[in-house]
């Protein structure tokens, strides 16, 4: 079929995958005609690009609208599968179908042009996102997904090579103290499914309620370890001055809603701070993002910080 996929897209997906990335791209074309013959789509529109996935938008036998999402089949797509099935569109996005071999999934239609990041009122934009979060906080964690004990244990062995490749000795000592938190928490990591990437963005507005999240991570943890995304929503957008009352406003609000104790929601998002720090050196970077210092100074004392 002729399929249009954008170029960033694809090289994305060669950098990252190499040789498999390339070989589902090519395939990629048979893959989406053959679930649009088997679940009876229509191409209904130009497909959009996510980090990761490709989303069709199409209509269904009954005229109804829907998205097809596509993206390599790897341990993040089947934990959303588990999560959406478990979650079965309460907060969420719905899941009308889904292909276990692909992992190719069949959504219900949401307006991708208008995001929580949309309101100009960010108390209503971070309240409206809290009571969704809690909803999904509040559904049991099924089987099959990962425990942020083991992720947080994974972190703590990544610590000391991460310090040594940081120049910068307040930088080191950044890592340190967020590891030292980590290593107090580590021994209750929690038992909430989270989502793992509510920010405002993947919050998109809906028909069947007004807004409703999308693009889930689930992992099973503490909530505190669920806040960051949404505590670092547009803050580049920000005068450096302002960012600082931004993220105490949405942790107060995150933390209110929730019901969280604040020193653990402290912890939990310092080691967020930690995952992401972590991640950037993989990546090669040598210095700690300037949004992560300011949320690690904004947030309310953790110990004996």
């Amino acid at each position: 079929m002729d399929l249009d996929i954008p170029g960033p897209f694809a090289a994305s997906y060669a950098r990252m995958y190499g040789a498999e990335g390339k070989q589902w791209i090519a395939e990629l074309p048979a893959l989406v005609q053959g679930l649009l013959d088997r679940w009876e789509l229509k191409r209904d529109g130009d497909a959009g690009a996510g980090e990761a996935s490709l989303v069709f938008p199409v209509l269904r036998t009954d005229g109804s609208r829907a998205a097809l999402k596509l993206q390599l089949p790897r341990e993040e797509t089947t934990a959303a599968l588990i999560g959406l099935r478990a979650w079965n569109g309460d907060g969420i996005v719905r899941m009308l179908d889904h292909d276990p071999q692909s992992s190719a999934m069949l959504l219900e239609h949401l307006d991708s042009s208008r995001t929580l990041a949309s309101l100009e009122d960010d108390d209503v934009a971070i309240t409206t996102l809290a009571g969704i979060m809690a909803r999904l906080h509040s559904v049991p964690a099924p089987e099959g997904l990962r425990g942020l004990g083991d992720i947080a244990y994974e972190m703590l062995a990544s610590v000391p090579a991460a310090v040594a490749a940081l120049p910068d000795p307040d930088d080191q000592r950044r890592v340190q103290d967020w590891a030292a938190a980590v290593t107090e928490l580590v021994s209750e990591p929690g038992d909430r499914m989270l989502h793992w990437d509510l920010h405002y963005d993947n919050v998109l507005a809906a028909d069947r309620e007004p807004w409703l999240a999308i693009d889930p991570e689930p992992l099973v943890g503490d909530p505190g370890f669920d806040l960051w995304p949404a505590l670092d929503t547009g803050l580049e957008g920000h005068p450096a001055g302002d960012a600082p009352r931004l993220v105490r406003r949405r942790f107060d609000v995150l933390t209110e809603a929730l019901g969280l104790d604040r020193q653990r929601a402290t912890g939990w998002t310092l080691a967020r701070l930690l995952q992401n720090t972590l991640w950037d050196i993989e990546d090669g970077e040598t210095t700690i993002a300037p949004s992560q210092t300011t949320i690690a100074n904004a947030l309310p004392p953790f110990g004996k910080r």
